[in-house]
């Protein structure tokens, strides 16, 4: 392998890909990065088994080949070049890098066992969304994913595509959240599939810089495949029955209560102070056109806010529910809207939120015994 590269380029590539590569594997390939040349172009991958990236740069190749060295050492060196052309030239298992004045050997490995990762996406099965669109959706359901590793499908967002929509469902078996995207032209078939948290949140974290990401799922070859023009990373999908989340949410409610946002976080927080001593609980009281946030700690003492609501309760006279605060406050940082809207069956079954700024989304959280 034998070729030119700008110093911007390649430092861009290798920061991404690096980020893939396995610090603790017990395979020393895997804290390795792929370099691949051919034609114009060279390709740079990386995986830990469970993600891979792959992206490709423009280069005057004049030999191709390909070679497989440490990753932290190519990043750490690139990064610390100047920004002009750099050599790099692969000789066995040896990458020789030059610039103006500077000249380095990296020892590699030999690349015939670098794990095989995918650099373009199937036509086939590609689903284009904005950038801004996915990112904004997985806001609102990452956070409800499980951390318990002895249920791993919970760790992972539950994705529904079927022919007019994408749905995205995250729980931890006390509190659900689920996003619909809808699609336009989608000829996709229906495909159900569970992804790890950690791939949705490198997408989340801006991976991409195009304003749109297509997206290819391969159900049968259990990975899903996100990219751009000239990034792709690919995931390997959570096996296992994710659970029949549609019989967790309540048909009817006898509660409805429509609020402002902000005066209900202000609340929410002002009894977390008291909470935090008491497990985390805050009661929620519902009267005619109000509400009242508490919390008291044997500890630290006691508080109560009242918020002004709009509020339907029916026949329903007096009625209390209370929940773990910090499942309230993720839910209000991922509202958009102004107003949210509480909806209440009785003390015991999940609590049903709403934003009023985006009509697709919908969030369960468990009530807590009082």
């Amino acid at each position: 392998m034998k070729l030119q590269v700008l110093q911007e380029n390649l430092e861009k590539a290798v920061s991404i890909t690096t980020r893939f590569a396995s610090t603790k594997a017990q395979l020393p390939i895997l804290g390795n990065i792929l370099l691949s040349a051919k034609k114009n172009k060279i390709f740079i991958s990386s995986t830990n088994l469970e993600i891979s990236a792959s992206v490709q740069i423009g280069a005057k190749v004049e030999k191709e080949g390909e070679i497989s060295i440490p990753a932290k050492v190519i990043t750490d060196l690139v990064s610390n070049l100047p920004k002009e052309t750099i050599n790099l030239e692969s000789e066995k298992e040896q990458l020789k890098v030059s610039t103006t004045g500077f000249s380095s050997t990296i020892l590699g490995i030999d690349p015939t066992d670098f794990p095989k990762v995918p650099n373009t996406l199937n036509n086939k099965n590609t689903i284009v969304f904005s950038k801004k669109e996915i990112s904004d959706s997985l806001n609102k359901v990452i956070f409800a994913t499980s951390v318990d590793e002895t249920r791993p499908i919970l760790t992972g967002a539950l994705f529904i595509l079927d022919k007019d929509s994408l749905s995205l469902v995250a729980t931890d078996g006390f509190r659900l959240s689920k996003k619909v995207i809808p699609l336009k032209d989608s000829k996709s078939e229906k495909k159900t599939v569970v992804i790890p948290k950690g791939v949705l949140g490198e997408i989340n974290r801006g991976i991409f810089e195009a304003d749109e990401i297509l997206f290819d799922l391969e159900e049968n070859e259990k990975q899903i495949i996100f990219g751009i023009e000239d990034t792709v990373l690919t995931s390997r999908l959570l096996e296992g029955e994710y659970p029949d989340f549609e019989k967790i949410i309540p048909k009817e409610s006898n509660i409805k209560i429509t609020l402002d946002k902000e005066e209900f976080l202000r609340a929410v927080k002002l009894a977390s102070i008291f909470a935090r001593e008491s497990a985390n609980v805050v009661k929620i009281k519902i009267l005619k056109d109000l509400i009242k946030v508490s919390a008291e700690s044997s500890a630290a003492g006691s508080q109560e806010t009242k918020v002004d609501a709009k509020v339907d309760k029916g026949n329903t006279e007096e009625f209390e529910i209370a929940f773990n605060y910090r499942y309230i406050e993720d839910f209000l940082y991922s509202v958009v809207g102004e107003e949210i809207k509480m909806e209440f069956l009785n003390s015991t079954s999940a609590g049903v939120f709403r934003d009023t700024g985006d009509s697709n989304y919908l969030h369960l959280i468990m009530p807590v015994k009082i």
